[in-house]
């Protein structure tokens, strides 16, 4: 939709950034968007003159203001303007100076209440319509439309009733009221009515809570439940009015073939009986339906106005039926027709070959003669070649309509129910039959051909009762939609209600049953029943009736294309958007097209009784969810729901819900399940293919109000240990474009989550957040792309702090509303932290860790994450090793458990290493953690490592004392990165000299292997894990006694006795050199112990467990796809923390793939079902 308005200037000020005028036309209708300004020279408009200056040659800019290009939602309330319109417009006047920097999102309230008061989004008419979208001119968009004008009872009321009263009240009313009985139909015709009544209400409330466009049930249920609902929904109300047409056509078609022209059959009927003849009356009908439906859907093809002009034809022709029946019953009880029946018996006999009622007849001369009755059953004048029943059963003639006075109600009170094939017979009289004898003649009686029960009954008239949107389907023509949508509906309901319950009682108290339930009036000459009681003729119902169903037909024919062509405009079922092009007035010729094919199908069923309980089905269909929707809005109390129809309560729409759902299984359970099947097929496509639409709707309001409830609920307690899982909080870094450094932390959230529980992808940016919102803006997108290109089902959140240290604490504070808030955060191992410029990145690093141990979280830090796999690889062997260092309540457990439901991980074996102390019982330790993990329902491998006491290794020593000058270095050294690098390095070379220079071959240094995984986030750890992961029995100084000797070696003095061994290095190479174990080696290796006093002996232990660990992890799980072991906590004093990713350095060294693991101070793993 693109907005209008034109301000003008004078030929005295004709500065562009000085447009002097007011807002004079804020709107004009729903057009398509042109170029954000046009300039056009003239005179101002005559309604415009307000804005226009006396200036004789004044110039008029017209600014257009963009709206959402969307026809079918446009608003007058919304409005946005390009940068020209902003910098143009200008008000003159000081009043509004304080909003003029508004103004463009903010119109003055004059201007939009002038452009409300002509605003229109009614859709215009096929033609009109059509116009406004393709036609691009300013004159075809100027086309003045005219105002609708239909009031109550033109526009909603006939209708209604046109729409309502069809082919059931005329070839099934009275069959239905003879096999249910006057108590059972009333029952149905009760429940039916109060169902449509019910309806009825809530449309109305719908209705009247806005402007409803055309699209009736269609445009309330999508805008009211969501596109899901909405396009299922309307889908099955478009194949209900398509298959209504196919009913009226057969109906019509019945007409034509029993009641008007029989003979016209093809397929001829006479001399047939049962199969035979049932087969050759649906042939025909397919026949002359397939001929019907080509000549309607012409019609409709040719011009839709001239069903538009019959309209009130056929409406007369079903107003004028339905008099003539009311005036023959009054006069039944004055004068009844003569409409005899004959039963032989008590069996009702087919009147069409014989003229008298009786056996035998005696002439004027006194001579008996045989009738033609007579010959029926007999073969010869013989009484012996006659029929056995025959013989022994007397000929009776009844009246067929004795009156409405006579009674007759009492023996149709109760119903009485046939199997295919019965004999039509009358209740209460007597009749001879020999036992065991079959039937013969059969086909001189009138036979039931259907079965029939209470629930067919329901199926076959609920039909009848359809039709009620017929109204609200024209809203765009009427005066006064909100007024008249409502009283007319209503009204045409309660009338029609009236006549057919007054119908099923008096056809009850008028018409001889056995009369009533003869289908097609074989038992009265082949008339119509119910035209039996018309007066003057039973002519006026036929021909009315023919004429009321194609009528009928036309309509739904008319109908049901645009109601697709609706949906197909909308989008939200891109199958069907071939469906929403036309001809250029409008036509929708294409579903045009498939609404005939799929009302032949209909046809082809060729049973009048066999459709009506399909479209039943999708008419109730549509009833519910416009009740669950009235019911849906109400009780949510969403503040757009303010109906101007104050008649309505959430319990009336939840009681027609629920009686749309039973008479739906009542009609056909099968057919229900169909139907539903058919929707959520739909409804599943539609969500899974479909447009995003944002419509307001209620099933938006009903998730919120579900989702609070559920947080409120969690609110109450932790979840059971037993329903843990890890909901993530997983901290990424972006680049200068906004784009993740780190996507495969996705790639590894999805394989822990596979789509389960709550997963947060979060980011920081540093800076203000005013400055910064594009930023924001744009670092959110792109985390929305890489999850959704991850399969990551979650949310994101970036924040905006001072400094990154601020901004990732918010984070963590923040994330997550309520009870559903994050428990564990995964954030990469930092990149390149030992390089000088980057000392700021694992102090945030470090500092998370704390924050995470002090708010009780766990904590996962991939590092090396570059090397973890996609969600497109697969691992066709290896294992996922854990070494259990300490407990953290299971995590390590549950971790690899949860990694090997993803199919990446799904073929790799877990394996579970522990470490036992000199003093630990090491078998009985694999015994206990076997049980242990048995309880626990995980397969694993299980392998306990024995870690002996050892001294501390020169090679520890030496790392420790790089570290530590290191660490001074950095805190005492403020230079520049290049500098700052260099200098590290001098430290580090004269350090590993001054050894090579003491003992040449004694000692080998093992470089750390540089990180290469990205950074991106911190978290911390509890207090009893504040010191490193390290043995016990460590010696807290270097003259711990000594490792025995090799035996071949001679035996030393006290004095000359080893007091440190050389250990094997990180790659489990044992490093023996030649002079460690000479006295000479040794008086070497005592001339460095001063330069190693001052070394922090905590440091010293530290080092010397994480590269005991390393050792052990590498000789074991060099080869594994993933090693997860406990990450230790850093010091509690924040000295040394520079230490504590060294520590991390050396005890992840030589590994690939890790995932550092920190428990949330809580069980996360339980053996307990």
């Amino acid at each position: 939709m693109s907005q209008r308005f034109t301000v003008s200037k004078s030929d005295s000020d004709r500065l562009p950034a000085d447009i002097q005028g007011e807002v004079n036309e804020l709107f004009e209708g729903d057009e398509p968007p042109s170029s954000a300004v046009e300039v056009e020279s003239g005179t101002a408009p005559s309604q415009e003159a307000e804005a226009a200056t006396s200036a004789s040659t004044s110039t008029s800019t017209v600014v257009e203001l963009k709206g959402d290009n969307n026809p079918k939602e446009s608003s007058p309330f919304i409005n946005s303007s390009d940068a020209a319109a902003e910098k143009s417009q200008q008000y003159d006047g000081k009043h509004m100076a304080l909003f003029e920097e508004e103004m463009d999102t903010s119109p003055m309230v004059s201007s939009l209440l002038s452009s409300l008061a002509n605003y229109s989004n009614l859709p215009q008419g096929s033609k009109e319509h059509e116009e406004a979208e393709n036609n691009e001119s300013e004159s075809s968009r100027k086309k003045p439309v005219k105002a609708p004008q239909l009031g109550t009872l033109m526009g909603v009321y006939m209708p209604c009733i046109q729409n309502i009263f069809g082919v059931i009240l005329f070839l099934r009313m009275t069959w239905l009221v003879g096999i249910g009985g006057i108590i059972g139909t009333f029952m149905i015709v009760f429940m039916c009515c109060t169902t449509t009544m019910l309806t009825a209400i809530s449309m109305s409330a719908i209705a009247t809570n806005g402007v409803v466009p055309a699209g009736g049930s269609y445009y309330m249920i999508s805008r009211s439940l969501g596109p899901e609902f909405g396009g299922a929904v309307g889908i099955c109300f478009y194949l209900g009015t398509t298959y209504a047409g196919a009913m009226y056509i057969l109906g019509a078609i019945e007409l034509l073939l029993i009641y008007i022209v029989p003979k016209a059959a093809i397929f001829p009927l006479d001399g047939l009986e049962g199969a035979e003849a049932e087969a050759a009356l649906l042939n025909n009908m397919r026949v002359y339906g397939t001929i019907l439906l080509t000549s309607m859907a012409t019609v409709v093809f040719v011009g839709v106005k001239y069903v538009n002009k019959l309209a009130l034809v056929f409406l007369a022709c079903v107003i004028l039926s339905i008099l003539a029946v009311y005036a023959g019953v009054i006069k039944t009880a004055v004068d009844p027709p003569e409409f005899p029946v004959c039963l032989l018996g008590n069996r009702t006999l087919v009147w069409k070959t014989f003229d008298v009622c009786a056996k035998t007849i005696t002439t004027d001369n006194g001579t008996t003669i045989t009738t033609q009755l007579w010959s029926m059953f007999c073969d010869s004048s013989s009484i012996s070649s006659c029929d056995p029943y025959f013989v022994n059963n007397n000929v009776t003639q009844v009246q067929g309509i004795p009156g409405v006075s006579s009674g007759i109600w009492t023996e149709n009170l109760f119903g009485t129910y046939y199997e295919k094939g019965d004999l039509i017979t009358r209740v209460n009289m007597e009749s001879v039959e020999e036992p065991d004898s079959p039937l013969t003649n059969s086909n001189r009686y009138v036979l039931a051909d259907i079965t029939s029960f209470f629930t067919l009954l329901v199926g076959i008239y609920f039909p009848s009762v359809t039709g009620i949107m017929a109204g609200s389907n024209r809203s765009g023509d009427l005066r006064d939609a909100q007024k008249s949508i409502p009283i007319g509906t209503i009204a045409a309901i309660t009338t029609t209600s009236t006549v057919y319950m007054s119908s099923v009682i008096l056809f009850g108290a008028c018409i001889e049953g056995v009369v009533l339930r003869d289908k097609f009036g074989e038992g009265v000459h082949g008339n119509l029943v119910i035209g039996t009681l018309a007066w003057p003729s039973p002519w006026v119902i036929v021909i009315g009736s023919f004429f009321s169903t194609c009528g009928a037909g036309l309509q739904s024919l008319t109908g049901a294309p645009r109601l697709l062509q609706a949906i197909a405009k909308d989008g939200i079922v891109p199958a069907l958007r071939i469906f929403g092009h036309g001809k250029a007035n409008g036509e929708p010729t294409w579903s045009l097209l498939l609404t005939a094919f799929i009302c032949e199908s209909g046809i082809l069923i060729a049973s009048l009784d066999s459709v009506a309980p399909i479209l039943s089905m999708f008419f109730l269909m549509c009833y519910m969810f416009v009740n669950l929707a009235c019911a849906l809005q109400t009780l949510l109390r969403t503040p757009n729901w303010r109906p101007r129809f104050k008649f309505y309560h959430w319990t009336l729409s939840f009681l027609g819900m629920s009686l749309c759902l039973t008479l739906m299984f009542l009609c056909s359970w099968y057919y229900a399940i169909v139907a539903m099947v058919i929707a959520g097929s739909i409804y599943k496509y539609i969500e899974f293919a479909g447009a995003e639409k944002e419509w307001g709707d209620g099933i938006r309001g009903l998730s919120l109000s579900a989702a609070r409830y559920a947080l409120m609920r969690l609110e109450e307690g932790p979840p059971h240990t037993k329903n843990w899982r890890p909901q993530l909080l997983v901290l990424v870094s972006t680049d200068g474009e906004q784009n993740v450094e780190q996507p495969r932390l996705l790639s590894l959230t999805n394989q822990l989550k596979a789509g389960k529980g709550l997963t947060i992808v979060g980011t920081a940016l540093e800076g203000t957040y005013l400055d910064n919102y594009d930023q924001a803006q744009r670092a959110e997108q792109a985390l929305h792309k890489l999850m959704e290109t991850e399969k990551v089902k979650g949310f994101c959140q970036v924040t905006v702090s001072s400094n990154l240290r601020d901004a990732t604490s918010h984070l963590l504070q923040a994330s997550g509303l309520g009870g559903l808030k994050h428990n564990a955060v995964l954030v990469s191992w930092p990149r390149n932290w030992k390089q000088g410029d980057e000392h700021q990145t694992w102090r945030n690093f470090i500092e998370l860790v704390r924050e995470t141990t002090a708010a009780h979280l766990a904590l996962l830090v991939p590092k090396n994450i570059s090397a973890f796999p996609s969600n497109g690889e697969r691992f066709t062997e290896g294992h996922i090793d854990v070494w259990w260092i300490v407990h953290d309540g299971g995590m390590l457990m549950l971790l690899p458990f949860l990694l090997r439901q993803h199919k990446v991980w799904r073929k790799c074996k877990m394996r579970i290493f522990t470490v036992a102390q000199m003093d630990d019982n090491s078998i009985q330790m694999k015994k206990d953690l076997t049980t242990f993990l048995y309880h626990l329902r995980i397969d694993a491998m299980v392998e306990v490592v024995e870690m002996h006491d050892s001294d501390i290794s020169a090679y520890t020593y030496e790392k420790t004392l790089v570290m530590e000058q290191r660490s001074q270095m950095l805190k005492q050294i403020n230079l520049t990165k290049n500098e700052r690098e260099r200098e590290i390095q001098s430290i580090t070379d004269s350090s590993r000299g001054s050894i090579r220079r003491k003992n040449p071959a004694s000692v080998t240094t093992q470089p750390s292997v540089s990180e290469e995984a990205p950074a991106a986030s911190k978290e911390e750890k509890p207090e009893e894990e504040v010191q490193l992961i390290h043995d016990n029995t460590t010696p807290a100084s270097p003259a711990t006694p000594a490792a025995p000797l090799d035996p071949a070696e001679p035996a030393q003095s006290p004095g000359e006795q080893v007091q440190m061994t050389w250990t094997e290095k990180c790659d489990g190479e044992a490093s023996n050199p030649p002079g460690a174990a000479t006295p000479v080696g040794i008086k070497d290796i005592f001339n460095m112990k001063p330069e190693w006093e001052n070394l922090n002996q905590s440091n010293v232990r530290r080092m010397h467990t994480a590269l005991r660990l390393n050792e052990v992890i590498i000789k074991k799980s060099s080869e594994a796809k993933l090693v997860l072991l406990n990450m230790p906590g850093p010091p509690k004093n924040r000295t040394g923390d520079e230490n504590y990713m060294e520590f991390l350095e050396v005890l992840t060294e030589g590994l690939n793939r890790v995932l550092l693991v920190r428990g949330g101070g809580r069980e996360v793993i339980t053996i307990y079902s």
